[in-house]
């Protein structure tokens, strides 16, 4: 059979990489550190999937200008410490290589930069089984359709057979705001409730079944 999809794109954190956990929790050391109220972890947990500064700012709208860059600077301090040590989800690394040994092309939309989705690559062996990638600090970030978009364009794939897999409603509404189909997956930073409205093709409770599911339908 013809596959349904050519082109898969994963986003990294609460997808492929088991982070979400620390994110919420390096997003709150840091708003401690500057004397900030500790925000709650489902509100620290909605706005994982956006760039960094536009994630505080949606987090944190009534902070001074002058405290983001503050705030960031320790965010990077004690994420950047745990980094290295983050576990990718089960099944990760042998599906990515199966995924495309079947054929499919393989690309990355993070709200991560440029150079921690490189730090990551690296560290996680998955860089050479991703033809492209778009990091939220080359491009607009999610839920503009900027990286979906720049990444068909790039890799000459065709929108209809295209798909978006992400754990958050950015990534879902990225992919809808792109004319393109998504598959959500509720084992990250956002509940089946928040990925719902956005119409995925699919929602999955693990990466193995994210797997199986594309074996299947993709």
């Amino acid at each position: 059979m013809p596959k349904q999809f050519e082109l898969l794109i994963f986003d990294w954190d609460g997808t492929l990489m088991d982070s979400a956990g620390v994110i919420v929790d390096s997003i709150q050391r840091a708003c401690e550190d500057i004397g900030l109220p500790i925000p709650g972890e489902r509100a620290s947990r909605q706005i994982i999937g956006l760039g960094l500064m536009q994630a505080l700012q949606t987090l944190l709208p009534g902070l001074p200008a002058a405290d983001y860059p503050r705030l960031v600077e320790r965010y990077r301090h004690h994420y950047l410490g745990r980094d290295a040590d983050i576990p990718l989800f089960a099944g990760v690394a042998s599906g990515i290589r199966e995924l495309a040994a079947n054929g499919f092309q393989l690309a990355v939309a993070t709200g991560k930069s440029r150079i921690g989705l490189e730090r990551a690559l690296d560290a996680s062996g998955l860089g050479a089984w991703f033809v492209a990638t778009r990091c939220a600090d080359q491009t607009h970030s999610k839920p503009h359709p900027a990286m979906v978009l720049e990444l068909i364009d790039e890799l000459d794939a065709d929108p209809a057979r295209t798909l978006v897999i992400g754990d958050t409603s950015h990534d879902l509404l990225m992919a809808a705001n792109a004319g393109v189909a998504s598959l959500g997956v509720t084992y990250g930073a956002h509940e089946a409730g928040d990925l719902h409205p956005h119409a995925p093709v699919a929602l999955v409770d693990s990466f193995i079944e994210a797997h199986a599911w594309l074996a299947a339908n993709a």
